[in-house]
């Protein structure tokens, strides 16, 4: 058995948890069968951070973007993010979107940064990892108006209603399901794990953050994917083998990466 976490954050670890840093990190993934995880970038200054796990391990791939609520001085541009973007080991554009939750006034600068990011990802044909917040009737519209079903991508760390899924999934998107969908409170959010087609899910940690159950209040890693993947196996009364063949041939097929 073969799981993905589609979404981490290695460069945010507090590897002083771990008494080998960040091989113990990978060796308890291993451990829970997480072979490979997508390390995701949310701003320009630690990005150097994000791809040097994706260059030291063959396991860790990367993506480059500026996250919705993400304060700069000046935005990036499509050439520049399109040059970071251009490495081998890049296999998406984000995470990117829109988020307003506690933002207010006038939010254009978010939209037109979430329309650059689907530009580039357009132009150098690598999927997009989309964060939304509070924002779904705009995140849709953009996608529709941006043509960003030519590319696809994935909601990662969905937390919406069903309607959106399938707006997205119509769109040629994929959606992400995190350890919130562990928590006893996330009764809508499981029971679009449990409608959804198999084909269109991926599972992810976010880690360090929204650690699942049994592990809640406690750092996430990556190896945690295992818990999500478990989770959602119960849910749908479907071998967790089964959730894990068709995840990571999710992830191949969207990220054009042979899982070896």
């Amino acid at each position: 058995m073969k799981l993905v976490d589609s979404h981490c954050h290695l460069n945010m670890l507090d590897l002083s948890l771990y008494p080998q840093g960040i091989a113990d990190v990978f060796a308890k993934a291993k451990e829970l069968e997480v072979e490979h995880m997508l390390c995701v970038g949310v701003d320009l200054v630690h990005f150097p951070e994000v791809l040097d796990y994706a260059e030291r391990y063959p396991q860790v791939y990367a993506s480059v973007g500026l996250h919705p609520t993400e304060q700069v001085t000046e935005e990036p541009t499509i050439d520049q993010l399109a040059k970071l973007a251009s490495h081998p080991k890049v296999i998406a554009i984000g995470e990117t979107g829109l988020d307003y939750y506690r933002v207010e006034g006038d939010l254009t600068w978010q939209q037109q940064r979430f329309r650059r990011h689907i530009q580039v990802a357009k132009q150098l044909a690598k999927p997009l990892i989309i964060h939304t917040r509070q924002a779904r009737q705009d995140t849709i519209a953009i996608l529709k108006q941006e043509q960003a079903s030519d590319i696809g991508g994935v909601l990662h760390c969905f937390t919406e209603d069903w309607d959106m899924a399938k707006a997205a999934m119509d769109l040629n998107f994929y959606i992400s399901f995190s350890g919130i969908v562990t928590f006893r409170n996330a009764v809508e959010l499981q029971d679009i794990a449990k409608r959804m087609p198999l084909e269109r899910m991926l599972v992810e940690t976010d880690a360090p953050y929204l650690t699942p159950a049994p592990y809640r209040g406690k750092p996430n890693q990556p190896g945690y994917t295992r818990y999500v993947a478990e989770f959602i196996a119960e849910l749908r009364q479907e071998p967790i083998e089964k959730i894990a063949e068709q995840t990571t041939a999710n992830f191949s097929k969207l990220f054009k990466v042979n899982l070896c």
